[in-house]
């Protein structure tokens, strides 16, 4: 989910990353659309968690299925079929990935309707997810180190997490989802500055040519929405319990 068709290791330091208003506006763009994007994940996960008659219909019929596995169905086959990313197709996946997972968190907010306190606790894991996702984010962006070394090794780390996920289905082990939870609230905190900063890289690698900005706009908000919604279903785990 990090592995996007743009330079990963443009190399720490190759440019300086202090005052460059073209980066400035290139990370705003990436950030306001990841953000706009969690605004339209949650007000579909409310709906579909809240309103009984589109409950019904999302989650009690085969829809549910094409809501489940289709954000990943999308990525995987955007990942083979497009050899050349336009703006236009980066931007259908980028959005068709958050309607449906904002869908699919609906089952989730149905779940901690039901428990007492339970918006509340989703509420404390927002905050806590917004805050670490913003610290991480800056300390990709301003720190001098170069992560790209971490980069394989979160993505093998993400790699057991879900086949640990997937075993534990079968096992239903509270002690492995615990386990589960804390990796995976460290391999995406991890992803989260590795992510920032090579976004900062790739600015710099595509040097301004628009079409590329633009399709590296798209892929930069779904790597940290990714990151964020990740981040946020296993600090949420966490919170509640294993509730969710």
């Amino acid at each position: 989910m990090s592995n996007f068709p743009y330079s990963q290791n443009a190399g720490a330091g190759a440019a300086d990353m202090s005052v460059d208003a073209g980066l400035r506006s290139f990370m705003l763009g990436i950030y306001n659309k990841m953000a706009l994007g969690l605004v339209i994940s949650a007000v579909l996960a409310m709906v579909v968690g809240t309103v009984p008659a589109v409950t019904a219909v999302v989650l009690g019929t085969p829809l549910y299925y094409v809501v489940a596995f289709g954000p990943l169905a999308i990525l995987f086959g955007s990942s083979f079929m497009m050899k050349n990313p336009s703006p236009t197709g980066t931007a259908v996946v980028y959005w068709s990935v958050v309607a449906l997972l904002g869908m699919g968190m609906g089952a989730l907010v149905y779940r901690y309707a039901g428990i007492p306190d339970g918006f509340t606790t989703v509420a404390k894991a927002f905050f806590v997810t917004a805050t670490a996702f913003g610290g991480l984010s800056l300390f990709g962006y301003t720190t001098k180190k170069d992560l790209s070394g971490f980069g394989t090794f979160l993505i093998m780390g993400l790699i057991g997490i879900i086949i640990a996920s997937i075993v534990n289905m079968f096992m239903q082990s509270s002690m492995m989802s615990f386990i589960i939870s804390v990796g995976g609230v460290l391999i995406f905190s991890g992803l989260t500055a590795y992510d920032t900063q090579r976004l900062k890289h790739t600015y710099y690698a595509l040097g301004g040519d628009s079409r590329s900005m633009a399709v590296a706009t798209n892929y930069g908000a779904l790597s940290l929405y990714l990151n964020f919604i990740n981040l946020f279903q296993f600090i949420l785990a966490l919170m509640g319990g294993g509730d969710d």
